[in-house]
């Protein structure tokens, strides 16, 4: 049996070879076959999900409510640090201050992250912004976004506030955030689907365990981890009701 392997499309682009680094290293541990894609963008993701082609997936919070909830997988760890928090960011030159500076016509650019998107509508709330009365430019990754704004060609931006804190010194410096979310509760899992369901404990041991080697260890660090942790089934519930909420 080959093992179907996929990351969510949020991570930074220069963590692609590191993710192989890790499914290596998981492949040599489980000593099984397994297959890492690494899907170009959400839509494509979700239809591989869809047609049953991922048996192990490291999920964005959008997509674990989807996972756990209608196709029966099973939440086993996460990194440790500090939850998924999103931000809407502008030029350092921009007249707006805080959201409510913002007007109607304003131009939007994103990714298509749907869990970054919703939170950044819902933070725009307060200055009665909408998809009505809003002109949204979509680009494929974050520093594409990041342009946008550094280039006038958009008003604000939405990100992970891990991206835009990865920007480097150069870019982040005419780039200033307007508000940052703060949820408190939802962030990205290591996903096990029911095929997988006789090697869940096995799989779960051994990403609990990586910190404690130096090799393990390295990947993780690579990866923006320190260590992995396990996750409480009724902490994914009430993440998945949190997004539930807000996805109404």
């Amino acid at each position: 049996m080959t093992i179907n392997f996929t990351v969510s499309p949020s991570f930074p682009n220069e963590r692609i070879s590191d993710w192989y680094i890790f499914n290596t290293w998981l492949q040599r541990a489980l000593s099984v076959p397994i297959h890492l894609e690494l899907y170009n963008s959400f839509g494509a993701q979700r239809a591989a999900i869809a047609e049953g082609k991922v048996d192990l997936i490291y999920a964005n919070p959008f997509d674990a409510s989807l996972l756990v909830r209608e196709k029966g997988f099973r939440a086993i760890a996460r990194p440790e640090g500090p939850p998924d928090e999103m931000v809407v960011i502008t030029g350092t030159d921009s007249p707006a201050r805080e959201i409510r500076d913002l007007q109607p016509g304003t131009r939007l650019a994103c990714s298509d992250d749907p869990c970054v998107n919703t939170v950044g509508r819902i933070l725009l709330e307060p200055a009665n912004l909408d998809d009505s009365n809003t002109v949204e430019h979509r680009r494929e990754t974050y520093i594409q976004v990041a342009r946008e704004l550094l280039r006038g060609e958009a008003d604000i931006g939405f990100l992970p506030v891990e991206a835009f804190e990865g920007f480097s010194p150069l870019v982040r410096r005419d780039l200033r955030a307007l508000v940052t979310s703060e949820l408190h509760v939802i962030r990205h899992v290591f996903l096990v689907g029911p095929a997988l369901a006789e090697r869940t404990d096995e799989l779960t041991a051994l990403l609990l365990s990586m910190h404690e080697s130096d090799k393990g260890r390295g990947i993780l660090e690579a990866l923006g981890a320190r260590r992995l942790l396990p996750v409480q089934h009724e902490d994914v519930e009430f993440m998945i009701d949190i997004i539930s909420t807000l996805d109404q």
